[in-house]
């Protein structure tokens, strides 16, 4: 388990996936009716991964902390997915979706498996077309398509600013599809508390019924998340506040190694935090940016209305700065130019710690009713939550908590370092690096639960046909149900003054200031000494109304927390370590003359893969040497 195994197969890399896929083992059909496979998490790829086993016959079992797998996080993906269709003759390719890729997260990801997401990005919006996702589409029928930042392409196919949320009902239908059949069952309304290990390798989850109480066993030959990211750690974020890394961190805590842990992507165009009693923060897509300029005013404290600041007194900083990608930049680029300005007292609105994100040009040349085609259901948004009509002034944004590149460390067939326990989408860490471009979240969720996943697990699962049903009633089982009954009593007896949530908050609020857009070594050794002030005053007066045989939510968020805190201080840990910056992991002591990132290769050029190493120890780290054979690693320059 300590060595790390990538099992990137042999041969160029544009052969490698179709190699593999000839290569690989098989289950045929007669035995996959005997074997069963857990999938935690009904997003894009737990569905979609649920959706594909379920058809090639397998028997699934799918959960969900939700109601409905219609609620799962991939609804809230606004701006597109990007494939390499090419429709606009723009000279795009696979290979060139590639190489954005591993140029936007700073050459920190592995080639073999960005390569593969660029492959399979074609079959999935084909797919998706097939099940109705109702893309945009030009005068002449064929699917439209925008640009997004890092790129200089257009290949982001869109569905207004509601893109997620069309591929997860057309996920949806056909995960449905197979729970009509029979091949898939759903456990909605539970949550998965740990992972059961049988002679090394993952055989079941240890659930809670979030309506009953229940503690619930259920096994099966594979286990595999698809549980998102960990954006929640800064509590303000985009992401839906029930959002959490418990799953992944209960595997991590049974033996998988959690890599990159630091690097998280701060979003560019969030909307400003307008006061103090917000639980989120709203997203506005980065799609914006195509027709979008972002400005702020060329003289400190100008607080004109903006549509009375003539043109001349306005500094567009990003074409100013990055005059090849201007607008268009990516994402951690963009973020770190608008902490530049407000820092520096540039900043708009009450705060000054806002840009303007100005949509005047790009009505007057393209008229409303085309904005309002592309955009309106983000514009309805914005003016919802603001009082303020994009249509008529600039909107106001500012960066916030948004994607995890971090997570789980996977193989190249998407394996833990626990056999038999697979991690997709968000919740790994494979394909993004450093910093992950805009839509192409989407395109790896869907990547990895419909075409990657459903040939990788096949070499594991062919070696399991002659296990028989894993049975609850063995010992590791009874274990596992056990500890979460001791932890669970442990967080209701506490008995203090202070919930879950003001925990969480003030955790967020340390993590925001001395691990958010910026770091430096001095901020993060203070940070880990906040962290487990606070640590051990959540466990010693943390507050959790209720009982456990009941819907309890104040419950739910404490064991949340109470792991929040726990993967805070390895992702410090791990910033610390990383005595570089390298694209939305930015530490000051390290940055080129002009404030950009500056890598170190001769030393870092690896993943970072942690491993458990038991209460109170400090991790182990191992590294993957992350080796470049396709691309020439250069100063990353968007100018």
């Amino acid at each position: 388990m300590g060595k790390l195994d990538s099992k990137i197969p042999d041969g160029p890399l544009a052969q490698k996936w179709t190699r593999f896929k000839a290569t690989t083992k098989l289950v045929n059909p007669a035995n996959k009716k005997k074997l069963e496979v857990i999938i935690v998490g009904t997003g894009i790829s737990g569905a979609g991964a649920a959706s594909a086993l379920g058809e090639q016959g397998y028997n699934v079992k799918i959960f969900c902390y939700q109601d409905s797998p219609r609620r799962a996080h991939s609804v809230a993906a606004q701006g597109g997915i990007n494939a390499t269709k090419n429709y606009q003759n723009d000279n795009d390719s696979t290979y060139r979706l590639f190489y954005d890729m591993i140029k936007g997260g700073d050459y920190r990801a592995r080639e073999a498996n960005v390569y593969r997401a660029a492959e399979v990005s074609n079959q999935v919006i084909d797919h998706f077309t097939a099940l109705g996702v109702p893309f945009a589409r030009d005068y002449g029928g064929t699917l439209d398509t925008r640009s997004f930042g890092g790129v200089q392409v257009s290949r982001t196919f869109y569905a207004k600013g509601q893109t997620g949320q069309q591929c997860l009902l057309g996920t949806y239908s056909s995960l449905n599809r197979q729970i009509k059949k029979g091949s898939v069952t759903i456990f909605p309304r539970r949550e998965m508390l740990d992972i059961v290990v049988i002679d090394g390798k993952a055989r079941g989850i240890i659930t809670r019924n979030l309506i009953t109480g229940e503690i619930e066993r259920h096994s099966a030959h594979a286990v595999v998340l698809a549980t998102g990211g960990y954006g929640t750690i800064y509590y303000l974020s985009t992401l839906a506040v029930n959002s959490n890394p418990s799953a992944a961190w209960k595997a991590h805590k049974k033996g998988a190694f959690f890599a990159n842990p630091s690097f998280i992507q701060i979003h560019p165009t969030s909307v400003p935090q307008l006061n103090e009693f917000q639980s989120k923060l709203t997203l506005m897509s980065e799609s914006l940016r195509n027709d979008g300029r972002i400005w702020v005013p060329k003289t400190k404290g100008d607080k004109r209305h903006a549509n009375d600041i003539p043109e001349e007194d306005r500094d567009y900083y990003l074409e100013r700065r990055y005059p090849a990608f201007g607008n268009l930049v990516p994402r951690d680029v963009a973020s770190r130019a608008a902490k530049e300005r407000c820092d520096a007292g540039y900043g708009v609105g009450e705060t000054g710690l806002a840009v303007n994100l100005d949509f005047r040009d790009a009505i007057k040349k393209q008229g409303k009713k085309a904005i309002e085609g592309k955009y309106g259901n983000l514009f309805d948004m914005y003016r919802n939550i603001t009082g303020i009509d994009p249509y008529t002034q600039p909107m106001r944004i500012y960066p916030a908590g948004h994607y995890t590149m971090g997570g789980l460390w996977v193989d190249y067939e998407l394996m833990t370092t626990v056999p038999g326990l697979y991690s997709i989408g968000e919740s790994n860490f494979s394909d993004h690096g450093a910093n992950r471009l805009g839509a192409s979240s989407l395109m790896q969720a869907a990547g990895d639960g419909y075409f990657i996943l459903p040939n990788t697990i096949n070499n594991y699962l062919s070696d399991e046909i002659r296990t028989a049903k894993i049975s609850t009633d063995k010992p590791e089982f009874e274990e596992a149900e056990k500890s979460v009954r001791e932890r669970l009593d442990r967080l209701m007896s506490i008995k203090g003054k202070q919930n879950a949530g003001s925990f969480h908050k003030r955790l967020g609020k340390i993590m925001w200031d001395h691990c958010g857009m910026s770091r430096n070594e001095a901020g993060l050794k203070e940070a880990l000494k906040l962290i487990a002030e606070l640590k051990e005053e959540f466990w010693k007066d943390l507050n959790v109304p209720g009982t456990q045989n009941e819907v309890n939510q104040e419950l739910e968020k404490a064991g949340r927390v109470a792991d929040l805190f726990e993967l805070a201080e390895l992702l410090v840990n791990d910033a610390l370590n990383r005595k570089e910056s390298c694209g939305a992991h930015f530490r000051e002591e390290f940055q080129t003359p002009d404030g950009e990132a500056l890598r170190n290769d001769e030393e870092f050029t690896y993943v970072a893969a942690w491993e458990f190493a038991g209460e109170g120890k400090a991790p182990i780290l191992h590294k993957e040497e992350l080796k470049f054979e396709e691309v020439e690693m250069k100063v990353r320059s968007y100018k």
